[in-house]
Formats: structure tokens, C-alpha cells, sequence
């Protein structure tokens, strides 16, 4: 068989590593939200006693498709990382057409939170790669050879993704896809406006440039050659069908309390895991929960368990006798699913504002009193673009160095 020119090749492999680089970043953006999504593949094939391994094993192939896809846009080992992408596509063909014949309910995870598709979806996508890789792959010889320079282009570029790997691991994803994102609004604070025939309002952002003003809404921030001038609620033109996120927890008598986490100026403590949670992590809490409540919050921990459950586990936590019941009396419980979508996080907080989701901070790094205080006098809509604005720059910086090196190095 003759092969296609050379060139053309090239430009096949480079459009299927593009797809391969991008789903494997956007699955190491969410570690554990790829974990979720491995698990739900070991339930679907029966494999359910695996699930401790799901986290590793999908960081691992996120790893290794992130690398064939950084392989193929810089023409790195040319035929092998065609074989790789060759077994890599057949494989996904083969998964993507057994979930279109079964159709359970569940995400492919393909692209992680950041894009969502059905199964056919997927199953065609997957084709139209087949289609490019057997352009640019047969009759598997003759690849051409590549530039020395690649090589330092694709371990600079292996190193920031490994490094950014490691962030979200540690800290929480650097920008939200799930139905908790920043300026979200709790499904409770929702039913509380209906309830009282209240009108729908939404938060208005005026920026200035030229010396004119403008309008945008919390997802469309305009770029920084915009000043802020200020902020204000304005009545929906008419009714909007929202994804509105639902957090659901009971106290330790059963009786449904979300609607405390639609007041002013609430910081959510979920403990998704409350078995991983050792002595110095309830001490970190209970520190944090007394100073939030100090600093004018109102506290909530929440967490993934029964009252018995929670009740000898804080007992047999090596916690003084004061420290565990105070714990113990302020806890409510909530289930795995609706806390690890809140924050990935296991005992991180997340603070909202009259329903509204401000922002997110891990385990490791709790608010402590200085950064309280700070909040406590400081603007909510300031608060919540420095978070949203910050994460969605750093995300995308760390894209456009990724490319850059690839392409132009």
C-alpha cells in the first residue's frame, strides 16, 4: 500500500495528538473526578472490588495519553507512538461501541467535566480518529524522521504537566466544570425565592474601557484591559432554565437542614471520606470551624456518613473529650456523591453567600485567621472573580505555554 505524502501524514497525526493531549489534561484538571469516572467503569463491567485502584489507574492512562498526544504534535518516536495511539483507538472504539449497545448511565469521561458527551457521540468521534490515524500511521514505516530540538520541547512540556498534576492533586482543580462552580446557585436558596414569589435576580458586572461602560455576567469577564466599576442585581428578562446544583444534608435526627446553607456568609466543611480523616485533620477542622464562627460565619461540617457511624469514629479519633463533641454536635450528613462534587477536596470548605457559591479552598490550605478577617470585610463579588479569574488565567497560561513549546520550539 502507498502512503499517503509525507506531509499530509504529519498533519493527521498532529490533529489526533491535539485530541489525545487535550483529554488527557482535561482529566489530570480533575484527578478525582477521573477517579469517579474509572470506578463507574469497574461497576459496569462487574470489576466493583478494583475500585481502590480507580484513582491511580486513571491518572496513569490520563498521564500516558496526555504524552502520546504531546508524542505526536512534537513527531517524537514516530512509530512507536503510532502503535501506541493505533492500541489506544481500538481500544476506545471497542469501549465506546459497547456503551452504545448497553447505553447505562454513565459519563465516558472522555474530556472529563470540561465536555460532555453521549455515547454515540463518543462512538464517532472515536471513528473520525480511527479515520485520521490510519491516514497518518499506514502502512506503519516510512514516518519521517524528527528534529533533535523535539526532544527538549517534549520533556519541558512533560514537566509542566507533571507539575500541574501534582497541584491538582494536592489542591483543588484550578477551574470548576462541575455543577458547583463559582457563582452557582444552590438548588435550596432557589426553592426559597419561589416559595416566597420573590423575583428571579441575577448579578450584573459594569466594567469600563475608553470611557465607556458595559455589562457582563459572572461567566463572560471581560479580559484585563477592563476596569471594574462596580456590581448589581437585575431582574432576569424572563424565566432561564438553570442547572442549579443541590446540596441535601440532615441533621442527626433525620430532619432536612440545607436551608442552612443558603444564609449569609456560610462556610461548608465536607468530609466525603470520613474514614482518610486522621486526628490532626479533625483538629484542623474544629480550629477552623471555631475561628469561622469567630470571625462572624456560620460553620457547617458535613459529612458522607450515619450519626452511629460518625459518632464512634470520632470517639476513637485520640480527640479530647470537648474537641470530638463539638465536632460530633455540629456535623451533618450528606451523601458521597453531592460532597465530592462540591469540593474534590476531602475536608475542604467551600464558602457561600445567600446560595451562592463564592469559592473553593482544599484541605491543605484551610483559611486561617488572617485570610477570615480579610473575607469577613471584603467584597463577595470581588472575592468571587479573583477566584473564578484567577483560576480560568492560570489554566489557560499553562495551555498556551504547553502549545507553544510544542509548536514552536
Amino acid at each position: 500500500m502507498k502512503p499517503l505524502p509525507l506531509r499530509i501524514r504529519r498533519f493527521c497525526a498532529f490533529l489526533t495528538g491535539i485530541v489525545f493531549f487535550l483529554s488527557g489534561i482535561f482529566k489530570l484538571l480533575d484527578p478525582t473526578g477521573a477517579g469517579l469516572v474509572m470506578a463507574d467503569y469497574y461497576k459496569f463491567f462487574h470489576l466493583g472490588f478494583l475500585e481502590f485502584s480507580s484513582k491511580p489507574v486513571a491518572l496513569l492512562l490520563a498521564l500516558l495519553e496526555t504524552a502520546t498526544g504531546a508524542a505526536l504534535i512534537t513527531g517524537l518516536w514516530r512509530k512507536t507512538t503510532a502503535i501506541v495511539a493505533s492500541v489506544f483507538l481500538a481500544f476506545f472504539t471497542l469501549l465506546a461501541l459497547i456503551l452504545v449497545i448497553s447505553n447505562p448511565v454513565m459519563d465516558c469521561g472522555c474530556f472529563g467535566e470540561v465536555i460532555h458527551l453521549t455515547h454515540m457521540q463518543t462512538f464517532i468521534k472515536n471513528l473520525i480518529l480511527c479515520a485520521l490515524a490510519l491516514a497518518a500511521f499506514l502502512p506503519y514505516r516510512d514516518f519521517g524522521s524528527n528534529r533533535r530540538r523535539k526532544y527538549v520541547a517534549f520533556t519541558m512540556v512533560m514537566t509542566g504537566v507533571a507539575c500541574f498534576t501534582v497541584y491538582n492533586l494536592l489542591y483543588i482543580p484550578m477551574v470548576d466544570y462541575t455543577d458547583f462552580k463559582p457563582a452557582s446557585r444552590l438548588l435550596a436558596a432557589e426553592r426559597e425565592h419561589e416559595a416566597a414569589g420573590e423575583d428571579m435576580y441575577e448579578y450584573v458586572l459594569i466594567y469600563e474601557k475608553d470611557g465607556r461602560k458595559r455589562e457582563f455576567s459572572l461567566d463572560n469577564i471581560p479580559d484585563s484591559t477592563w476596569t471594574f466599576v462596580e456590581s448589581k442585581a437585575v431582574l432576569k428578562s424572563g424565566y432561564r432554565q438553570e442547572v442549579f446544583p443541590e446540596l441535601t444534608f440532615t441533621d442527626a435526627d433525620g430532619e432536612y437542614m440545607s436551608e442552612l446553607a443558603v444564609g449569609r456568609q456560610v462556610m461548608v466543611v465536607s468530609v466525603f471520606d470520613v474514614g482518610k480523616a486522621d486526628k490532626g485533620k479533625w483538629e484542623k477542622i474544629a480550629h477552623f470551624m471555631a475561628n469561622a464562627q469567630m470571625h462572624g460565619f456560620s460553620p457547617l461540617l458535613v459529612t458522607a456518613s450515619y450519626p452511629e457511624e460518625f459518632q464512634k469514629i470520632m470517639e476513637n479519633s485520640g480527640l479530647e473529650a470537648q474537641e470530638w463533641k463539638y465536632l460530633y454536635g455540629s456535623a451533618y450528613y450528606a451523601d458521597y456523591k453531592s460532597l465530592v462534587s462540591m469540593n474534590r477536596s476531602n475536608g475542604g470548605v467551600t464558602y457561600f453567600d445567600h446560595g451562592y457559591l463564592v469559592r473553593k479552598w482544599s484541605y491543605r490550605n484551610i483559611p486561617d485567621t488572617g485570610r477570615l478577617a480579610g473575607l469577613e470585610s471584603g467584597d463577595i463579588t470581588e472575592t468571587l472573580l479573583s477566584f473564578s479569574t484567577y483560576g480560568n488565567l492560570s489554566f489557560k497560561g499553562f495551555l498556551l505555554y504547553c502549545f507553544a513549546v510544542m509548536l514552536l520550539l
